[in-house]
């Protein structure tokens, strides 16, 4: 794995950055985003959402997260990656709260807003075209830190783990190519930059960073061609990582977290048109569900999988969801989920909800973690 020396990040060098342009150039499309067949799950279950957001197709929505205010409230944050914002809705209504950013390189700012995520007060937004990951301190989404700018090429994803108080281990997808405009993919011997980990110390209001190595696959069966979305389950020493490329198959791939392909897949005859998000539902006692999307352009279809044995369980769709990219698993009660919800990016225009309760009874799932 290669290292690079630490990075020193503060708010008060942040804000030296402020003077950033305040335009954003076009952006380039995705090299995953192509036209998705028309596949319907004609083997999963209805399940309807509890919720559409309000439609703006002018964002392009792709990844959502949510936050427990201090009073109890949900927010539903979603990337927008055509106005270069965040979306912020409530997460129990889906009703519209407030917009936050615009286009630029400063601090608060956003270039083509993809990946998000989560952890205590702190907000993580993977910037594809700023080319970092910008950390922001809720409720007031007020800048902390600017990660990986000097490293990532062209990130998505992340996932987040805790490795001890104050300390976070932080996986980015670095979906780079060749050349954009065929979707040529990097040599095959490049592909072991595909994961970049950063280790974060947080101290109060300040972050520091440091990349601590890169990983990927170079085999045929095992690398990395195009991938956005992961998660991981330190239980199981697992990571799932979204395989995009259809000309190779899409699936998630199963790593372990030190970074090593482990031979499995999921099911490929599973995801028919482009496997994207993926989200896992856990127990302390290691049991528990993977959440993936089968990204089709009618019906979104969302397959279930064992968390311990990664057996496939069942799958559902909603009555409109489709197209989905980024998905987030609500797990803890919300004053409208008492069992918690599912939140799913829909048709580049908004994000659906769907009741936990709803789920586990059209597939058989456990509701809550309690014995039976």
């Amino acid at each position: 794995m290669n290292t690079k020396p630490r990075l020193a990040l503060t708010a008060l060098a942040m804000l030296l950055l402020a003077a950033g342009c305040a335009t954003t150039p076009p952006a380039t499309p995705d090299p995953s985003s192509r036209p998705m067949p028309r596949v319907f799950g004609a083997e999963a279950a209805a399940v309807t959402e509890a919720f559409l957001t309000p439609a703006r197709p002018e964002d392009e929505i792709d990844s959502v997260a949510t936050w427990t205010t201090p009073g109890g409230d949900t927010w539903l944050v979603a990337t927008a990656k055509e106005t270069h914002r965040l979306v912020v809705f409530d997460a129990d209504t889906g009703a519209h709260l407030r917009d936050v950013g615009g286009p630029g390189e400063g601090p608060g700012r956003f270039n083509r807003p993809n990946g998000i995520a989560t952890f205590g007060d702190l907000l993580f937004v993977v910037e594809r075209d700023n080319h970092r990951v910008q950390v922001l301190r809720l409720p007031g989404f007020t800048p902390v830190a600017m990660v990986g700018a000097d490293v990532l090429r062209s990130p998505y994803g992340l996932w987040l783990r805790e490795t001890a108080p104050g300390e976070l281990e932080m996986l980015v997808t670095d979906s780079f190519m060749a050349d954009y405009r065929t979707q040529l993919l990097p040599p095959m011997d490049e592909l072991d930059e595909r994961v970049k980990r950063f280790l974060l110390d947080i101290d109060g209001d300040k972050l520091e960073a440091r990349l601590a190595g890169q990983f990927g696959d170079t085999t045929e069966e095992g690398a990395l061609r195009m991938v956005e979305s992961i998660a991981g389950d330190p239980e199981h020493d697992r990571l799932l990582i979204a395989e995009e490329d259809l000309r190779v198959g899409t699936t998630l791939r199963v790593y372990d977290l030190a970074g090593r392909y482990t031979g499995r897949n999921l099911p490929r005859e599973r995801f028919k048109a482009q496997a994207e998000g993926v989200a896992l539902w856990a127990c302390p006692d290691g049991s528990g569900y993977w959440v993936t999307t089968d990204q089709n352009s009618d019906l979104t279809v969302f397959h279930v999988f064992d968390r311990r044995e990664l057996g496939y369980l069942g799958s559902f769709t909603g009555e409109k969801v489709a197209l989905t990219d980024g998905i987030w698993l609500h797990a803890a009660a919300t004053r409208a989920f008492p069992y918690g919800a599912l939140y799913a990016a829909h048709d580049d225009e908004g994000v659906g909800a769907f009741d936990w309760r709803s789920i586990a009874t059209a597939l058989d799932l456990r509701q809550d973690c309690q014995p039976d």
